[in-house]
């Protein structure tokens, strides 16, 4: 099938995330023309209601949700006119007949469900759609994450969603890889010719991804004690920017292409274990302290009671093959960080012989001859920027080094264009059925089985997380992890 699928089935309706994410992507598809003609949305939910009622939450949510210049009264009521409700419970094969009455006709045009459910109703809404006639060749899947919590759980996911779909007809959901500027790694690489022959072990000294929040447990209490940052954040989001910058050059912008040398990378991260977890990661968790400048409580303090959930973690990672051999990956995640920040830092080594002198070093005012530097920066800006060596003007006999940044602001750059919400290119994408920004079951598998070897090296060494201050880049530790090897964090 070529056409892009005609009805969009959402169970989760109800939820956090459709409220603020999928409802308002959903709206700006319609309001650019991008959906399909005669589109039908049905909405699933617990909660019992019906198509008016559902609809006047769906035009709040818009409200709150969406810029004040984005809304629009026309659109927003031509809009929920096409969403349809229907309460379902997983299991309740009465309702999902009812379910399919609402989708009659429509299935040889394509169906596209998205799963905003936790993981433990995956299985269930695919057995409740497959018994009532719903799963054909057209119909798709989407499935938010968390896909399990270690290997063996996310096999068990995958297993019974695999059971009724085809690996073609499953879109697992990774909204970093709907960012602009992560998709933008790909066009970074790829379509300059200075970057690719220095990005290897030859030229590139260290790699730096952070992911860093100042929220806290943000009423994600029952989600995330038990879970925290390595499986949060790690597993899913870090490691598929971390995949993207160590892939090998796929031989096409495919789906299997892409994805194909995406999973190489990860299966080649290097394990660990109960004696390397001690040097090679580190935990943490928030106390109370400041951010923004207002006084916030610790972790155990929200919880309610102590805890030895991890909500920052630092890893050094090395990818055993022959273009990163040697080049440490440093990942550091965290809640309550100073500052809401989403970047990568791509460290080149120094020029082997400096010809400007020792070190580079000629007087006051001039610096040394730094290494460069690119720093790509996803959020809350989004720029690419590229710190170079030059000269200082003036007339000195001996050359003054200066290091100055080549700024290239996407936002600035593209100031016309309107930053669109990762989910909407990700929603495209499922209509369309294009899977290249899509999880793979073996990539999601190679991410896990990384993981879990760091989580067992954490429990066989009894490595508990170290305390640090709400406002802080997590425990001191943490900056002992690269600087001990000369370098430092990026912040």
């Amino acid at each position: 099938m070529t056409e892009p699928s005609a009805t969009f089935l959402l169970f989760g309706a109800t939820g956090d995330l459709a409220r603020r994410m999928i409802f308002p992507s959903l709206y700006n598809l319609l309001s650019d023309g991008l959906l399909p003609d005669d589109f039908l949305i049905v909405a699933s939910g617990r909660s019992d209601m019906d198509d008016e009622a559902f609809r006047k939450e769906v035009d709040a949510a818009l409200r709150q949700f969406l810029p004040a210049d984005r809304y629009d009264g026309d659109v927003a009521a031509r809009f929920v006119a096409l969403i349809g409700y229907q309460p379902v419970d997983a299991g309740n094969a009465d309702q999902f007949a009812k379910l399919a009455e609402r989708i009659d006709g429509r299935l040889e045009r394509g169906l596209s469900v998205y799963l905003s459910t936790p993981p433990s109703l995956f299985a269930p809404t695919a057995q409740g759609l497959s018994e009532a006639g719903l799963i054909t060749p057209h119909t798709r899947i989407a499935m938010e994450k968390p896909i399990g919590k270690d290997l063996a759980s996310s096999k068990i996911v995958n297993d019974g969603i695999g059971a009724l779909f085809v690996e073609e007809q499953i879109f697992r959901v990774d909204h970093y890889l709907g960012k602009e500027t992560v998709q933008n790694l790909l066009a970074l690489r790829f379509g300059n010719v200075m970057f690719e022959p220095l990005w290897n072990t030859t030229a590139i000294d260290h790699v730096q991804i952070t992911v860093g929040e100042t929220v806290g447990l943000e009423g994600r209490v029952s989600y995330y004690d038990g879970v925290g940052a390595l499986r949060d954040m790690v597993q899913n989001h870090m490691l598929q920017i971390l995949s993207i910058i160590a892939m090998e050059p796929p031989a096409r912008m495919d789906p299997t292409a892409v994805r194909d040398e995406k999973v190489k990378a990860l299966r080649s991260l290097r394990p660990m274990s109960a004696d390397t977890v001690k040097h090679l990661s580190v935990r943490g968790q928030y106390t109370p302290g400041a951010v923004g400048g207002q006084i916030v409580t610790g972790y155990a303090d929200e919880l309610g009671q102590p805890s030895d959930t991890e909500t920052f973690v630092a890893l050094k990672a090395y990818i055993d093959n022959w273009r990163w051999q040697g080049v440490p990956f440093y990942l550091r995640t965290g809640k309550r960080m100073p500052a809401r920040q989403s970047e990568i830092v791509i460290q080149f080594k120094p020029v082997r012989h400096s010809i400007f002198g020792r070190d580079g070093q000629h007087g006051a005012g001039g610096t040394g001859l730094e290494p460069n530097t690119l720093v790509i920066r996803l959020q809350p800006e989004e720029y690419i920027r590229l710190q170079i060596m030059t000269k200082r003007p003036g007339l000195e006999r001996q050359v003054q080094l200066e290091e100055v940044t080549l700024d290239v602001s996407l936002t600035a750059a593209f100031a016309g264009q309107r930053r669109r919400i990762a989910y909407e290119r990700l929603i495209l994408d499922l209509l369309a059925g294009d899977q290249t920004l899509f999880v793979r079951r073996d990539e999601v598998e190679a991410q896990w089985a990384w993981i879990d070897s760091i989580i067992d090296g954490w429990r066989e060494a009894n490595v508990k997380p170290a305390a640090y201050s709400s406002g802080n880049w997590g425990p001191s530790s943490a900056i002992a992890l690269i600087e001990r090897d000369g370098a430092s964090w990026h912040d």
